[in-house]
This record gives C-alpha cells, structure tokens and sequence, in this order.
C-alpha cells in the first residue's frame, strides 16, 4: 500500500481555510479516490487506502446525489485504524466541479468529477474523431472554469497526412486551446503531455469509449495498472473498460482521474463555456445593433457580417447557434422546474397554515 503527502494528493490553501472554520479535533482529512454502489475508497495521507461509508446523518440530509461525497472531494471522517476503515462525517467545499445531465427527461446534474485543475478531452485520429462532440466537450469544460487539453490520440493508426488535416480543422475551430498529438498504444508524445500535468493538479480524462483514455493513463503511470479493450474494427468503438471513476497518482507528480467512456454530454448550462470557447463570436456578439440579438435574421448583427466575410466559418456558426439553443431550453426547464417546486412549497405551506388555524377555533 503506497503512503501519500497530503499535498501530494491534492490538498492546498483552498482547503485549509475551509479546514480552519469547521474543523474537529477527532476527525481527519482525506480525498476521494472511487465511489461504490455502497461504499466509497479514499486515500488518507499518511496513511493510505481505506473504505468508508457516510454517517446517517450525511447520507439523508442529502437532498439529491450531488451533495454526497463524489470523486475527487476532500472529506473529513473518523478513522477506525483496526478495521481499515471509517465514516465520512462532512464534505469539504469544492473549489470546481465537472458537471453533466443526466441521462434521459431529467434536467438533474451528474457530477462527473470534483476538485479539478484541468480536463484531457481525449478523441482517437481514426473513426472515433468527432470534431462536433469535440466542440461540446471543451464548452462543458470552460462552463466549468476548468483548463482544457485536447488529446488526439491513436497517431499511428492514421496517414500523417489525414492526421495534419484534421489537426488544422481543430486549430480552426478551437483556436484557444492546447492541442496535444500521441499515441498511447505507441507511448509517442507523452512526453508533450507530461508538459501540462503539475505536483499536486488534478486531471480528469474525459473521452467516449474507444478513444484510448485507459491505455493513456497506463502510458503515464508507466505501468499497465488500468484494464484496456480491445476496439471493434468496423466502428472503432470498445466496451468500457473503465467502469467508475478513480484517483492515480503518477510517479511524478499530478493526480490523474480516469472516467467511464461518455456516449453523450449534455449540458446543464453553458453561457460561460460558449463565450470562453466561441471567443471570436463572442466578440463580434458585443458589436450588434441590438442587444437582444439572436444572430440569426436582424440588420445590423455584426456575426452575422462575419459569416459572411468568412472571419467566422459556416461549423462554428452552426455549433454555436445549436450550443446556444440547447442552453436557452435548459434554462426554461430550470425555471420551469423550480417554479413547480416553489408551487409545491407554497401550497404545502397554506395547507399547514389553514390546519393550524382550523384548530386554533377549537
């Protein structure tokens, strides 16, 4: 069993002027490595890993899944040093939080990761390439105030010429971020990667199945500690190898979180994402003749002018309007929903208050 600093795991000034406030002498500091269906594994610096579960109190106070502790949070819990475990007694605020829907109707968050310094969005160079998914992921990343990194994985299974091709399509239309050539399966490039991963940062990979996120992390641990599939030869897709999300800590430094493959990510917001990766847009947003503009049929909309003039191309323009309308729908169902909750409130309410009145005539 490995021994961890504390720092090593990730712990920093953030967390200790939250750790001044609340505190207890009797409880101890550690981060979450995996959630459990039933349980959860932590690491305990100093110390190492163990199991624990939430406290009945932590557990049904929780008013939905998000405020139960997810991977990546610090938490504080009493140790039961015999036992090899222990109870998890608070979470510790979070400094960010990857985020996606949930699957289905539901406009719930699923929180994919907590406690993150940058993403490596990782996409395979043979079919798995999606620039459009690519687009969407680096939005969900920067509607998170997290740094992205594109990885363009499986370099050596594709023509160097197609390989230049679609790298300049990404340099196109994702002018702000790092863009990082590898082959995982080759370990070539890793070194490049390396350049992005810093003592004590955290790093989510994110990526659908296929696109080689297990066999990168073993790249980087130097070792393959983390299970690989193989990938179907007529669609480029495999199995998910990796079934839950987990805390590594490389050798040197930085801790890597490797996630189950994603076959959707649907935003939960995206108003920030959309300016900080549509810079271009954004800017010519600011320029319009009206401020209500949807960019779509008004005289005087200077990003329509620049669609025209070709400062703004034809895929980015249709990503972002897309990306828009799908944020303008979240938000309505938001507010729709917390206008039925507050009804419901509100009702229950005047129903207490009529009850207590009707036995106030007795």
């Amino acid at each position: 069993m490995k021994i961890y600093a504390k720092e090593t795991l990730g712990w920093n000034t953030f967390f200790q002027k939250q750790k001044e406030q609340f505190s207890e002498a009797n409880l101890i500091d550690a981060r979450v490595s995996a959630e459990n269906k039933n349980n959860y594994i932590l690491l305990v610096p100093q110390i190492g890993e163990i199991i624990a579960e939430c406290t009945g109190k932590l557990f049904f106070s929780a008013q939905n899944p998000t405020e139960l502790p997810k991977t990546g949070d610090w938490v504080q819990i009493q140790l039961f040093p015999d036992e090899n475990k222990g109870l998890i007694h608070r979470i510790y605020p979070r400094k960010k939080t990857l985020s996606r829907k949930v699957a289905g109707n539901n406009t719930e968050a699923q929180i994919m990761a907590t406690n993150i310094d940058k993403v490596f969005i990782v996409q395979g160079l043979d079919h798995n390439f999606n620039l459009n998914r690519l687009i969407r992921s680096v939005v969900l990343v920067e509607e998170a105030s997290i740094q992205p990194i594109i990885v363009l994985n499986k370099a050596d299974l594709i023509d160097q010429n197609d390989a230049g091709k679609k790298l300049k399509i990404v340099k196109q239309q994702l002018k702000n971020v790092p863009i990082v050539l590898v082959s995982a399966l080759q370990r070539t490039g890793i070194e490049n990667l390396m350049h992005y991963i810093k003592k004590g940062e955290s790093i989510v990979f994110l990526g659908s199945s296929g696109a080689g996120k297990s066999t990168l992390v073993n790249a980087l641990l130097g070792s393959d500690i983390v299970l690989t599939g193989a990938v179907r030869k007529q669609d480029d897709r495999g199995k998910h190898t990796t079934t839950r999300r987990e805390i590594f800590i490389l050798p040197q430094g930085g801790i890597l979180v490797d996630t189950p493959g994603t076959r959707e990510l649907q935003l939960i917001s995206a108003a920030q994402g959309l300016e900080s990766t549509f810079t271009n847009i954004s800017d010519f947003a600011k320029e319009c003749r009206y401020k209500d503009c949807t960019h779509t049929v008004e005289t005087g909309c200077a990003v329509l002018e620049a669609l025209e003039t070709g400062d703004v191309s034809e895929t980015q323009y249709q990503n972002f309007m897309k990306l828009q309308r799908e944020d303008e729908y979240m938000k309505t169902r938001t507010d729709q929903k917390a206008f039925l909750e507050k009804k419901a409130k509100d009702k229950k309410l005047h129903k207490h208050i009529r009850n207590i009145n009707k036995r106030r005539k007795f």
